[in-house]
């Protein structure tokens, strides 16, 4: 075994003793709703990365190994462990302790019988064909499975396709499909970019509200590039 292989085994056993058996004795339905939780950053369906990177079919698979996720810190990708009931237990306990430098902002679980719910729950979740089995099963709805998934961007209508958008003494106006103009102060049109199958096709941006009482809305390009090459600065 080389060092870095006992340094983790080491460090998965230390917080295992802290935290308890690292077993899946836990319940899944229990489990469910503690995955709640993980769904505002995840998916179970494959290749769907949001904040972080989806979970389907990672049990038993090394950490930081999800190939068309970029975003992993140097942290975790330096890590050689599996998911698994003993990695999983610990990094739920306490992901900054386990692996310190990483990204994950979750905070962690103290209570080890819901550790341990969770544990079992995904157990089934991440394996082949999880987000499936999850929801026949009834333990979760086929909404929580996906996450919190982005608008569909893809199919939207001619009051949210944009036609041209222009910079005017800190505003921007954009003009809609429909005709119609829509102003806003700078600092409240975010401008995004969404190149996944959801984004805005045929090269045109697409505008979204973004709550508060209508004077906030994201334009959303395809590219970064579309941004500087669509936006006209003109008054």
């Amino acid at each position: 075994m080389s060092a870095k292989s006992y340094v983790i085994a080491g460090a998965v056993a230390l917080i295992s003793a802290a935290t308890g058996p690292a077993h899946a004795q836990g319940s899944p339905q229990r489990g469910a709703m503690a995955y709640r939780a993980c769904a505002a950053c995840h998916s179970l369906e494959p290749g769907m990365h949001l904040t972080g990177p989806s979970l389907a079919d990672l049990w038993g698979k090394k950490a930081a190994s999800v190939a068309d996720f970029p975003r992993y810190s140097k942290a975790l990708k330096a890590q050689e462990f599996l998911w698994d009931e003993t990695t999983l237990n610990a990094w739920l306990a306490n992901p900054a302790g386990f692996v310190a430098g990483s990204q994950m902002t979750f905070r962690g679980i103290e209570d080890e019988k819901t550790r341990q719910d969770l544990i079992a729950f995904l157990r089934l979740a991440m394996a082949p064909g999880g987000a499936k089995a999850v929801v026949a099963q009834r333990l979760v709805p086929d909404s929580l499975a996906r996450g919190q998934t982005p608008e569909d961007l893809s199919k939207v209508g001619p009051t949210q396709q944009v036609k041209a958008a222009r910079y005017c003494q800190n505003s921007y106006f954009v003009t809609t499909a429909d005709g119609q103009e829509h102003s806003f102060w700078a600092l409240n049109l975010r401008l995004k970019v969404d190149s996944s199958a959801l984004g805005p096709k045929g090269g045109r941006p697409v505008l979204t509200g973004s709550g508060m009482q209508g004077d906030r809305a994201s334009l959303v390009f395809s590219d970064p590039a579309q941004i500087s090459a669509f936006l006209q600065s003109k008054c």
